[in-house]
């Protein structure tokens, strides 16, 4: 490399840090109408990605884009307004908005087989925006993966399943195993969750910055 490219390529990574540090600190410059604007605007987002699904005959849980949307509000709002969106989002759902999966809506929705998932999408998102506000180590691409691994299987996946089971043995009268649990709720949908983890942490890696603002 020579001198003069040697000097573009420093250019050029250094606009880019400086467009990570602009966008990342928007959350803290934006006053509080804009966040709470955008959080409804992910809220909304989840909402459409609800209606992209596709029913498994052998699982009342649907293979949807939601997971998606709900890191990547971790990652784009923080810590609060990223629990947020997420919390507009089910609220809005049990007041009536018909944005859950299949234009659904109301309480009776929220308390059925996936309202699990939906508890775990508000805290995925305070978590996720949580610890990137907080270690800059956690921002480069690969920690940003274990990051993402951890909160959707750990979060997301243990307050889906916990409810999923005590809906089907308790709610609904009827019995599972751990493994039925797993079955309806867990394994169709690991390999789709992978792709959209790392999906996300790509784009969260891109828009992140790894030194101080």
């Amino acid at each position: 490399m020579t001198r003069f490219e040697s000097a573009s390529f420093n250019e050029v990574l250094t606009s880019y840090r400086r467009t990570q540090r602009r966008i990342y600190g928007y959350r803290y410059e934006a006053d509080t109408l804009t966040l709470v604007a955008m959080a409804c605007g992910f809220a909304a987002v989840t909402g459409i990605a609800a209606q992209i699904r596709v029913p498994l005959p052998f699982t009342p849980v649907p293979i949807t884009l939601q997971t998606f949307v709900v890191l990547l509000a971790g990652i784009v709002l923080g810590m609060r307004f990223g629990g947020l969106s997420q919390a507009i989002y089910v609220g809005g759902g049990i007041l009536g908005l018909p944005w859950f999966q299949g234009m659904a809506s109301g309480l009776g929705y929220a308390m059925g087989p996936t309202g699990g998932y939906l508890v775990g999408f508000v805290i995925a998102a305070m978590v996720i925006g949580f610890v990137v506000g907080r270690s800059q180590l956690v921002r480069r691409l690969p920690m940003v993966v274990v990051l993402l691994l951890i909160v959707n299987f750990g979060f997301i996946y243990g307050f889906g399943l916990t409810w999923l089971y005590i809906w089907v043995t308790v709610l609904s009268g009827g019995s599972a195993g751990l493994m039925e649990v797993l079955y309806m709720g867990a394994i169709p949908f690991v390999l789709g969750d992978l792709v959209k983890i790392v999906a996300v942490a790509l784009l969260g890696a891109a828009m992140l910055p790894t030194n101080d603002l």
